[in-house]
């Protein structure tokens, strides 16, 4: 049987902290991050890529409130769906590329995915997950006359932020078509952003104002595809314990009990770390082998085992 791989890209192998994020920085860093990984294209794995589109969506979110004396408001799915297409253009031309580069008889593939969430869900009542920018007193007035439905929170002193639902992902609408493609050696970006929230009203589909955990949906992904490992992309090359203090200990192997109890000690921030421990923990206690967390520039040394965090059953 073909290994199956998820492979969960962090903000870092997209965009940079301390760089404004113009497009051709996000083709360069994606490039490099496809670069690392080219070695796993050239086996016969089947392999889906998910990614984050924080802070793409916070510059939609501007473009739309700059815009909106002349067009109409776009609603947060359909940014979400916005943010898919473009990122899901930039994966899948930059593999494209890669592929004819390296002779490899494979293509990339795209997959604008929705994810049911329940609205009953406790974030739809208390949201809490931040979007968009910062808003001084000034514009917060005008924020609350005009968008009166956003919840806005005052992070810290004179700054505030819009606050959304982050509901848990339930089911990807979409999987039959990934798995199809999978299975036809297309290499996949689906779930980008979390998935598109959208919930079941009688037989129509509604969008949700809310976003999804990347993490959390990828595992999702991962169970679903039943697939073997579940890698999650992010800065470092390990997850840690005391992070940042002088006794940091980095983590090699840990079985999802230790991760629980890890996790429920604070270790692992809300976030930061948190989400992708929190997935990790879902998808292993759901019958997946391992989640690997590491960086960008080790996943293939992670998937063979000599670098990352691996989080097992037992």
């Amino acid at each position: 049987m073909r290994e199956t791989l998820v492979i969960a890209l962090g903000g870092n192998a997209i965009t940079r902290a301390g760089e404004p994020g113009t497009i051709p920085q996000q083709f360069q860093h994606t490039a490099e991050t496809l670069h690392h990984l080219a070695p796993l294209f050239h086996t016969d794995a089947r392999i889906a890529i998910t990614h984050g589109n924080g802070p793409q969506i916070g510059n939609i979110l501007i473009r739309v409130e700059e815009g909106e004396r002349r067009v109409p408001r776009l609603p947060l799915d359909t940014c979400v769906s916005d943010s898919q297409g473009g990122m899901g253009y930039m994966i899948q031309r930059l593999a494209c590329e890669l592929f004819r580069r390296e002779r490899l008889p494979r293509t990339a593939a795209t997959i604008i995915t929705q994810v049911v969430v329940n609205e009953g869900d406790p974030q739809m009542v208390h949201p809490s997950k931040p979007i968009g920018q910062f808003y001084g007193p000034d514009e917060i007035a005008h924020i609350r006359a005009t968008s009166p439905h956003w919840e806005m929170r005052e992070m810290e002193a004179g700054r505030w932020r819009r606050v959304v639902a982050s509901p848990h992902p339930l089911r990807i609408i979409e999987i039959d078509a990934i798995a199809c493609l999978l299975d036809a050696g297309f290499v996949v970006i689906a779930a980008g952003g979390g998935g598109i929230p959208v919930a079941w009203e009688g037989p129509k589909l509604a969008g949700v104002e809310g976003v999804i955990d990347k993490d959390l949906v990828s595992a999702l992904l991962a169970r679903d595809l039943h697939a073997q490992k579940l890698v999650v992309v992010t800065s470092v090359e390990r997850a840690a314990v005391r992070f940042g203090r002088p006794d940091q200990r980095w983590l090699d192997t840990v079985t999802v009990e230790r991760a629980r109890e890890l996790l429920a000690a604070g270790e692992f921030p809300a976030g930061s770390m948190g989400p992708k421990i929190e997935a990790a923990i879902e998808f292993v206690s759901q019958g997946g082998e391992e989640c690997i967390i590491t960086s960008a520039e080790r996943v293939v040394q992670a998937v063979s085992g000599s670098a990352g965090t691996h989080i097992v059953a037992s």
